[in-house]
């Protein structure tokens, strides 16, 4: 199902609905879809309003067309901010009302998403990857951050997003150095969750959206809330916040039938 109502401002994300699963695309292989200097930011961000507010999708699988995952910003965009007629304040501005939506959009999408990483991740690149819940690799998928070999710093939240995914030691490495990974080296640090063969690559990201799918819409958004939550919160707090959340989800027909079948199924079962 094609992105509405303003498919003609969606140059650079397209979003494609199969039932419960949302495919987001990045689309502008000839710039390597840049995350700056473009829509994609705005795209981003209303593509997750748009998931947020439809309680059908369950899922979201985000990837690319062409080669390249994501280069992250564009260098012609930075060229352009040397400029010493660019203030500080409007640079803090730009970072502020521009790639920092990014993370807290899709980073905070209510429902799980899938990072299908088809090729090379590059600086908030990488980032987008790790602002997904799940990453699945091609063998082809390499991943940097990469911000410091242009002398700059993660300004998307990397530095944030980064640790959390791989652990501090780590993410200073490949922080600190720049240095690119490969898709079996991201697997190791545990970057990715798998990583599968380019033409594969697709097919096993649909295959993992089609089994959360499976599952209850309302328990999906709470359960993936409470993962988020318990990244920052005390123990105690997270358990009272649990059990508000499991208090809501006793009270779903989502819940309601799952019982039903399954005291069902036991009942056939007994002598």
């Amino acid at each position: 199902m094609a992105f509405s109502p303003d498919d003609a401002a969606m140059t650079f994300l397209r979003y494609d609905q199969d039932g419960p699963v949302v495919t987001l695309t990045m689309d502008q292989p000839e710039v390597r879809n840049a995350l700056t200097g473009n829509t994609a930011v705005a795209e981003f961000t209303a593509a997750c309003r748009r998931i947020e507010e439809d309680h059908s999708v369950k899922v979201v699988i985000l990837t690319a067309t062409g080669s390249v995952f994501s280069s992250g910003g564009n260098i012609r965009t930075m060229q352009e901010q040397l400029d010493p007629a660019v203030s500080v304040a409007q640079l803090r501005h730009v970072y502020r009302e521009g790639i920092q939506r990014l993370p807290l959009a899709l980073y905070n999408l209510e429902v799980p998403v899938i990072a299908a990483v088809n090729g090379p991740a590059i600086g908030a690149g990488c980032d987008l990857a790790c602002m997904c819940d799940i990453r699945v690799a091609a063998d082809t998928a390499r991943f940097a951050e990469s911000f410091v070999k242009l002398g700059i710093i993660p300004g998307d939240g990397g530095a944030w997003l980064l640790p959390r995914a791989i652990g501090m030691s780590r993410a200073a490495e490949l922080t600190f150095t720049g240095d690119m990974i490969d898709a079996h080296q991201a697997l190791a640090w545990g970057l990715v969750s798998r990583v599968v063969a380019a033409d594969d690559l697709m097919r096993e990201a649909r295959d993992l959206a089609q089994r959360i799918a499976q599952q209850s819409g309302p328990a999906l958004r709470l359960s993936k809330r409470l993962l988020r939550e318990g990244q920052h919160t005390r123990l105690d707090t997270l358990l009272e916040l649990s059990a508000g959340f499991q208090a809501i989800a006793h009270r779903t027909e989502e819940h309601r039938a799952a019982v039903e079948a399954f005291v069902a199924r036991s009942d056939t079962r007994r002598p």
